[in-house]
């Protein structure tokens, strides 16, 4: 039962973790409305950190078709072959070690000053849980003069799910959740 308890404790703030709010600041200054290509900077997704376990062609590719898609819902269109687009993008990827204290508290009293008071005393228990934090930024950079104009995180919890079609879920509603604030109004 105890454990039960702990674990639904731990869910519930794995879950208020995973409920950040998206970050995004821009140049208030730059027209977005003339921005109507894109290319990708090179390189086009960055590891943060530089670890071959976290790198992955697979993520990349993933990563690079959903914010290829999300742009194309925005009406920016991919630059022609060789040529520099309006802004120029660049993803990261970056894998953080997160801890969280968790405090359960188990027993006690029950009953009322009229009737008494039974049970056995109270006790709590507080440990650290770690998790890693996935998080995918998204910058773009003026084509022109190469300076950053607009740029959007998220985060959410790293997944062991072995599924692939679960990781490309989350990487595209990620960068969705990501570029839902472009262009800033």
């Amino acid at each position: 039962m105890f454990r039960r308890l702990a674990l639904l404790a731990v869910a519930a703030l794995l879950t208020a973790c995973a409920a950040n709010q998206v970050n995004h600041d821009f140049d208030a200054s730059r027209d977005f409305a003339a921005y109507r290509s894109w290319s990708w900077k090179d390189p086009a997704l960055q590891y943060r950190p530089d670890d071959p376990r976290i790198k992955s062609d697979l993520t990349e590719q993933r990563i690079r078709q959903s914010v290829a898609d999300q742009l194309d819902q925005r009406g920016l269109r991919p630059a022609a072959a060789g040529k520099n687009g309006d802004v120029n993008v660049q993803t990261y990827l970056i894998v953080e070690d997160r801890q969280q204290q968790v405090t359960t508290n188990y027993g006690g009293a029950w009953g009322n000053p009229w009737n008494g008071y039974w049970g056995g005393p109270m006790y709590n228990e507080t440990r650290n849980i770690s998790y890693k934090v996935a998080i995918i930024q998204i910058d773009l950079l003026d084509g022109k003069d190469g300076k950053l104009v607009w740029r959007g995180s998220d985060e959410q919890i790293l997944s062991r799910s072995p599924n692939p079609s679960d990781r490309s879920t989350a990487i595209r509603e990620t960068v969705g959740r990501i570029l839902a604030n472009y262009p800033p109004k």
